[in-house]
């Protein structure tokens, strides 16, 4: 069947083309009856906008980008990044607008994807994630002039557009639950140090265990359950070992659970744990995880939102989404009586 056009429409409505245009397109210049039975006549023919012609005439590609400089196993694994491209999703269908998702090696790759996009036009704006310290990508958008809100801290940055959650005010939330109950040797299992956000939970995890006069230990990761399963053993095996462990996604918490079991101690007997996004994989492993929540997909969403409105002539600004909310689950317990490893 061809494609419905809008010079049909006008011989069934016997009005101009222009006249159909502006009543499609909700633009004043005719009555509101020619408006009524143009979208009537529309719908019965069951026409569709033209999407190359309203690209070329509104100078848009209609997408957004995103690229995630991450292994493929990673994001096969992470539930984190698909809730939050289905965030992204669920917006841009309502707008009509595609996602061109690039999948590369590393911030090279990234850059050169961008570079690429800007040249050809294929995208409106960017989505940019996995904010680092000084990070390199941040002069080279704003060389190509391509718009992009950011994901991550504002101190991260550097006065661009960006939407946060509030790691700092979350790690000491599970810094306080866990040495409420009564832990003094904690661990945390994070992710890639290079990482903003990391950088910023570290930092708040040091100044926390000050706070708290309590023994804390790092170990970074890459994010994968593998590495998370072989930072958790050294974890449980070093002396004296640690009763509590923080973890920087549900996906090494997840897998270090199997570890502890797997080693014969039990959770949250010996060794209480905290996972950090709260996906589903919290609420279905036995013991349930204590985790630090917030909405991802929600987060995906306000990101694209705030794209959406920066197209529009909006005022470059910061926004906080939340503060990511700790949900006590049954992996929170009392340390031992006789400390472990002791």
């Amino acid at each position: 069947m061809s494609r419905v056009t809008i010079k049909e429409i006008a011989r069934r409505c016997g009005v101009s083309q222009g006249a159909v245009s502006y009543a499609l397109n909700n633009q004043p210049g005719v009555s509101a009856a020619t408006r009524a039975r143009v979208l009537q006549v529309a719908a019965e023919l069951e026409w569709v906008p033209n999407r190359a012609a309203r690209q070329l005439s509104a100078a848009r590609s209609e997408t957004f980008g995103l690229v995630l400089a991450r292994s493929a196993q990673t994001l096969i694994e992470e539930p984190y990044f698909m809730g939050f491209v289905g965030g992204v999703e669920s917006v841009l269908a309502e707008k009509s607008y595609a996602l061109a998702l690039q999948v590369v090696a590393d911030l090279d790759d990234e850059l050169a994807t961008y570079r690429k996009w800007a040249a050809e036009r294929r995208v409106d704006g960017v989505i940019v994630v996995d904010l680092r310290v000084a990070d390199p990508r941040l002069p080279v958008l704003r060389k190509l002039g391509l718009p992009a809100v950011l994901v991550g801290d504002p101190a991260l940055a550097d006065g661009m557009p960006c939407v946060w959650t509030d790691g700092a005010a979350a790690m000491n939330a599970a810094l306080d639950h866990v040495a409420s109950l009564g832990h003094r040797v904690i661990a945390r299992v994070a992710g890639p140090p290079e990482y903003g956000d990391v950088w910023i939970r570290d930092q708040a995890f040091e100044l926390a265990t000050r706070r708290l006069s309590i023994e804390t230990r790092i170990h970074h990761t890459d994010y994968s359950a593998a590495q998370g399963a072989a930072a958790t053993r050294d974890v449980v095996t070093a002396s004296p070992r640690p009763t509590a462990i923080i973890y920087d996604n549900d996906l090494m918490a997840v897998a270090g659970l199997a570890v502890i079991h797997g080693l014969g101690l039990r959770t949250p007997d010996d060794i209480t744990l905290v996972a950090w996004d709260d996906s589903a994989l919290c609420r279905i492993t036995h013991p349930t995880l204590t985790a630090l929540s917030h909405n991802v997909v929600g987060y995906g969403a306000e990101v694209t939102h705030r794209l959406l409105d920066l197209l529009a002539g909006a005022t470059p600004q910061s926004h906080l989404y939340s503060t990511p909310l700790l949900i006590i689950r049954d992996s929170s317990g009392s340390p031992p009586a006789v400390p472990l490893g002791g």
